[in-house]
């Protein structure tokens, strides 16, 4: 008596378990594209940081903002992709122990189902300490 409603209720909800499978594997496959398109944020993030510390370590030893940090950021430009806008609190020739910052930013894309076409500025920021003295 008590196996056969057992067997009833199991038949009752067969159905059910289907539907709860299916609304679930939606909504990992929803939270799975949103994860992918935000990670591209977080990497370009990674990446910015990477070029302003780079960036500020070359005009550090070069004592100046010019040709050597142009090469520098030519060559992380081509090995990432990306062509960020870069802004410098000065220019030239820095004297030893004159300290510097500079910004890196760049546009990412954030699209994400009906958020079509946003863009999202990020930047990363740095600050040095020329290394080299200058004879006037």
């Amino acid at each position: 008596d008590k196996m056969k409603k057992r067997t009833k209720r199991l038949k009752a909800n067969k159905g059910s378990t289907y539907i709860s499978v299916t609304i679930f594997v939606m909504i990992m496959m929803i939270v799975f594209v949103f994860i992918m398109s935000v990670a591209p944020v977080f990497l370009t993030k990674m990446t910015l940081n990477n070029y302003a510390n780079e960036l500020a370590r070359e005009a550090e030893i070069a004592g100046r903002i010019g040709t050597e940090t142009t090469h520098r950021l030519d060559r992380l430009n081509e090995s990432s992709g990306l062509t960020p806008t870069v802004t410098w609190s000065t220019s030239g020739r820095i004297q030893i122990g004159r300290s510097f910052t500079l910004t890196v930013s760049a546009d990412v894309d954030i699209s994400f189902f009906i958020f079509q076409g946003h863009t999202l500025t990020i930047s990363s920021t740095a600050e040095g300490t020329s290394e080299v003295y200058w004879k006037s």
